[in-house]
């Protein structure tokens, strides 16, 4: 009896085939429906970023910097998630740290921080957010030295602040720091692997620390690899010659956005 012949030497065949069809019918289904679940949970994980910025909670001088932040872009790249533990570091008033509030969920936790110079600038308006975020906590710092356990934070944020680090106020209304303890700080209280965001105010090349590849340099030599960026905030029609936390430029400002992650 040949292969492919049943007992009274009909060739089977075409039995077999149409079995063989319907196996590969039915593992197509099962690959599309394993595709379908695969993209639903992307598309989920996705929109918990666009449903903090539609918070219904969140104010209208919010919602009206949103168009010039872009928040979901920025926070998306990030990929900062349910339950994890994220400093906003020199968060101001805590925009970001709210937003951080509904994407971490009640299972995860914010630490909105300050220096006492930031506080006062921000006008203590943090206090109004931490009465609605019960997962978000705040703290004024030195930031020189972080009061936080080694490796206890799955994330940071830098949202137009980095430059700060480097300014010197001959009033006396700002403290003098050294960015690199300050990096040092971070990269302590950081996991390995743990995220920094990064925004700021783009700087002409050689002017400051600003400039996207004096900053880079600087994460470089602390530990950190850039693995993300974004054009979402980039204005190329910014001149930088202007202040950047004043009118006309408020908001409008050419800015950077980058992401590092701490090396293990």
């Amino acid at each position: 009896m040949s292969r492919g012949s049943d007992a009274s030497g009909n060739g089977g065949g075409e039995d077999m085939s149409v079995s063989i069809s319907r196996i590969h019918s039915l593992l197509a289904c099962m690959a599309l429906a394993a595709a379908g679940i695969t993209g639903s949970a992307s598309a989920q994980a996705a929109d918990i970023y666009d449903s903090a910025v539609h918070h219904p909670g969140r104010s209208a001088a919010d919602l009206k910097r949103d168009a010039l932040d872009h928040p979901a872009d920025v926070l998306r790249l990030s990929n900062i998630g349910p339950g994890m533990r994220v400093a906003d570091v020199l968060a101001g008033d805590g925009y970001y740290s709210e937003l951080l509030s509904y994407i971490v969920g009640p299972r995860g936790h914010v630490l909105l921080l300050n220096n006492s110079a930031y506080d006062h600038w921000s006008d203590n308006g943090w206090q109004k957010r931490l009465a609605k975020l019960p997962n978000v906590e705040h703290r004024t710092m030195d930031l020189e030295h972080l009061e936080l356990p080694d490796a206890s934070l799955d994330a940071a944020l830098l949202v137009k602040v980095y430059h700060d680090l480097y300014w010197t106020d001959s009033a006396g209304t700002w403290p003098k720091m050294d960015p690199s303890k300050v990096l040092d700080e971070v990269a302590r209280v950081l996991k390995p692997g743990a995220i920094l965001l990064v925004v700021d105010h783009s700087a002409k090349p050689g002017t400051g620390k600003s400039d996207a590849g004096s900053l880079r340099a600087d994460f470089a030599a602390h530990g950190f690899q850039l693995v993300g960026q974004s054009d979402a905030l980039r204005r190329p029609e910014d001149a930088r010659e202007q202040i950047s936390y004043k009118p006309p430029m408020l908001g409008k400002t050419d800015r950077f956005v980058f992401v590092f992650r701490k090396r293990a």
